[in-house]
């Protein structure tokens, strides 16, 4: 009998940590995995990061990335965003389609208590994120827009 009780807890215990059954791709695997396969390494696009955060008047950026390296970084007026910006950490944190991949992973692997996503019909890219870090927290949400994607040659 213990030996019946103790393999059926070994049978239940391998169900519930199985998760995505073996072999079929989360959503986020899908997607970035679409975003691969357009084989894209030069592009532009505008960023919104929406905070309770001081640099709310530079978004949207326009951001140029090529071979995954950030070219430019220009605030709404266009005028480029210096290293020297007080923001400029946190736009560079997003400032490619593959770091905003990391940061959507981290945040859906337990880094936020909610996170919701939309992500791009063509390319397989997030194209709207929204983080609550703390849901019983003020101000500590997080919104990333990606809008006017544009592949380059």
């Amino acid at each position: 009998m213990k030996k019946l009780i103790l393999l059926t807890l070994i049978v239940i215990l391998t169900a519930c940590s199985a998760g995505t059954p073996t072999g079929t791709p989360t959503e986020l695997e899908r997607n970035r995995q679409t975003w691969q396969d357009a084989g894209i390494t030069h592009y532009s696009f505008s960023l919104n990061v929406g905070c309770f955060c001081a640099f709310r008047d530079q978004m949207p950026l326009t951001i140029e990335v090529q071979n995954g390296e950030v070219i430019s970084i220009a605030a709404l007026d266009g005028t480029p965003v210096p290293a020297t910006d007080p923001g400029y950490e946190t736009f560079e944190r997003y400032a490619t389609i593959d770091r905003i991949f990391s940061e959507l992973e981290t945040g859906l692997a337990g880094g936020a208590d909610e996170v919701t996503v939309t992500y791009d019909a063509t390319y397989g890219f997030p194209s709207e994120i929204y983080f609550d870090f703390i849901l019983e927290a003020a101000d500590d949400e997080l919104s990333i827009t990606v809008s006017n994607f544009e592949a380059l040659q």
